[in-house]
């Protein structure tokens, strides 16, 4: 599964809060937050670098005899989620998180990173753009939602 949506938008927390669930069920999965796959500075060679070191790792997963996948990466268009997916090599299902960018801006707010102006403005672009928008499976609005709801709800969506 793969949780997508705008800086913001509730990602890493519930990725975070699903492994959790599937930790406390003795559940073997794998939890990847797919921007450290690719941190490297330049957005493109960012995205290549990403999918290059998804499908390197892959394997290992696999080998483990993981089949439970909690990914976490803005989609911002078909491209880029059809490369996750070849990289991945396993069905994926898509869950967009989607929340008002007055809740965005509360959430980067209180982060005390240099960075997240910078990520406001991306996502309010994103927003504007309609950028990921229609490449989901199923849309979960985040504003107000505490976070167990929200990863309570994609577990039972998926039959987790």
């Amino acid at each position: 599964m793969l949780l997508t949506g705008v800086y913001g938008s509730g990602k890493s927390s519930v990725a975070a809060e699903v492994g959790y669930l599937l930790e406390r069920r003795n559940e073997l999965y794998a939890l990847l937050d797919l921007d450290y796959f690719g941190w490297v500075g330049d957005h493109d060679t960012g995205r290549a670098t990403m999918l290059r070191n998804l499908a390197a790792v892959m394997p290992h997963y696999r080998g483990l005899g993981v089949t439970s996948y909690v990914l976490a990466y803005f989609i911002p268009d078909r491209s880029t989620l059809d490369g996750i997916r070849k990289a991945l090599g396993v069905p994926l299902r898509v869950v967009r998180l989607s929340a008002s960018l007055q809740d965005i801006e509360r959430r980067l707010s209180d982060d005390v990173t240099s960075g997240r102006q910078d990520d406001l403005r991306d996502a309010a672009e994103a927003i504007a753009a309609s950028e990921g928008v229609g490449l989901e499976d199923l849309v979960i609005e985040t504003s107000d939602k505490p976070v167990q709801e929200i990863a309570a709800k994609i577990m039972t969506w998926l039959g987790w």
